[in-house]
């Protein structure tokens, strides 16, 4: 599912909830459900399921094969609306219903709402846990919290390079000899001298880019459950924005609309963002078709990883369900299945978190949008390679105090160290967490 970027409301909901010091709305804490193992019996009954836009499509479109090789269930799928999504989930674990049997949660939500409400998602991982090694490993982390499982994965988002072929052709540089960030500013400079074109689009007023960094370098905002966001990797990780910004290799543009606008108006020779933004470009910028291509992420190090995540989402059995063993086979049957996911690829572009979903071959198809280049084999193969990293429910609110970090450092000059290490304070102030050492 494509990442999106505004995500304000839900910030607000979550960081009220942590801070209103009641994460259950005043009932006794309960530890959360569990399924254990099926029963066996033949499904009957309904379920429901929230979601929206895309992932709403495909559950639409895959319920009524669900329906078919389980004749006694019936699946509504009811698409809620990105905007208001997390406002209906988060009023109705509060106060404990009005929830469906099923929800599709984003990777970074999931850890917020297990922690406040630890009685409102069932714990999948007496049914799951044999599926673990077939998961993207950063999204199964996502979806874990503690000993339980409280999701299943659903879209990957590998992050990759995409470029502009002709603005690298212009100033002689070739994409592939860009392994290391270091090569990539050089290749930015140069670009820059030759056409005038930046080289990528940035919000330099949150910390998403950041955020994509440090999950490269194998970390997120704690570690340890202690706040980390001043730790060497992500210093390391800001030094770099500040790198490209001092020398005026970033286009700063406003939220997701900036970014659409300036890549269709060719103001950059590069953006690094997700396997998503192929359905972006595709869908709204068919006319610059043959100018793109994709390598993988420039490295820290000349033998590091090559990509990060930047997005993604999961299906969660709510604790609400009177149906749990119907809810859990709908969601076992539509993600833990090689079929099922390569037909939601093909047909609504929602990336497999499922691994050996990615042996198909239509990821070894060619794409003439992109010059022929098999853009979904080079994802596919970097899937494996996402760092795992720790996400909490704090993590919302580490992201409201790390944006005057990252935008004093990238646009007032502060010094990265110094801002990051501020923000920890502030952030360790907030949240009641130590300081990583």
């Amino acid at each position: 599912m494509v990442k999106r970027i505004h995500i304000i409301a839900g910030v607000v909901i979550v960081g009220g909830l942590t801070m209103g010091g009641c994460a259950t709305g005043g009932l006794p804490a309960k530890d959360a459900p569990k399924i254990s193992q099926s029963s066996g019996g033949t499904l009957s009954g309904e379920i429901k399921v929230w979601s929206w836009d895309v992932a709403a499509k495909a559950l639409q479109r895959m319920a009524p094969e669900f329906e078919k090789t389980h004749p006694g269930v019936k699946v509504q799928v009811v698409d809620i609306g990105y905007d208001n999504a997390y406002d209906k989930i988060t009023v109705g674990l509060k106060s404990g219903s009005g929830l469906p049997d099923v929800i599709t949660l984003e990777d970074d939500r999931i850890s917020g709402y297990v922690e406040n409400f630890p009685n409102g998602l069932v714990d999948l991982s007496g049914v799951a846990s044999k599926y673990k090694a077939d998961f993207d490993q950063a999204k199964w982390a996502a979806a874990t919290s503690g000993k339980g499982l409280f999701a299943l994965p659903w879209d990957s988002a590998p992050v990759g390079l995409f470029y502009r072929r002709d603005y690298f052709k212009q100033a002689g540089v070739d994409p592939d000899s860009i392994v290391t960030w270091d090569d990539a500013i050089k290749a930015g400079e140069k670009i820059k001298q030759v056409t005038g074109k930046r080289l990528f689009v940035a919000d330099l007023t949150t910390p998403d880019m950041f955020t994509t960094l440090l999950q490269q370098l194998g970390q997120g905002y704690f570690k340890d459950g202690k706040v980390a966001v001043n730790s060497p990797a992500a210093v390391r990780a800001l030094t770099l924005l500040k790198t490209l910004k001092d020398k005026d290799l970033l286009q700063n543009e406003k939220g997701w609309d900036g970014r659409v606008t300036a890549t269709k108006q060719g103001k950059t020779a590069t953006q690094p963002t997700a396997a998503w933004w192929s359905g972006t470009l595709t869908g709204e910028m068919p006319e610059l078709s043959g100018k793109f291509g994709v390598v993988p992420l420039p490295a820290f190090d000349a033998n590091g990883v090559r990509t990060s995540a930047n997005g993604g989402s999961a299906l969660a059995v709510t604790s609400q369900t009177k149906n749990q063993e119907a809810a859990w086979a709908f969601v076992q049957w539509l993600l833990a299945s090689k079929d099922n996911q390569v037909a939601m690829m093909r047909n609504e572009a929602l990336f497999p978190a499922y691994l050996p979903a990615l042996t198909d071959p239509l990821f070894d198809e060619a794409q003439p949008y992109f010059g022929g280049q098999r853009v979904n084999r080079l994802f596919a193969d970097e899937v494996r390679n996402i760092p795992p990293i720790e996400l909490t429910g704090d993590d919302s609110q580490a992201r409201e105090i790390l944006k005057k970090a990252v935008s004093g450092s990238l646009l007032d000059g502060d010094d990265p160290k110094a801002a990051l290490d501020e923000a920890a304070t502030r952030i360790a102030s907030a949240t009641k967490r130590p300081l990583a050492q």
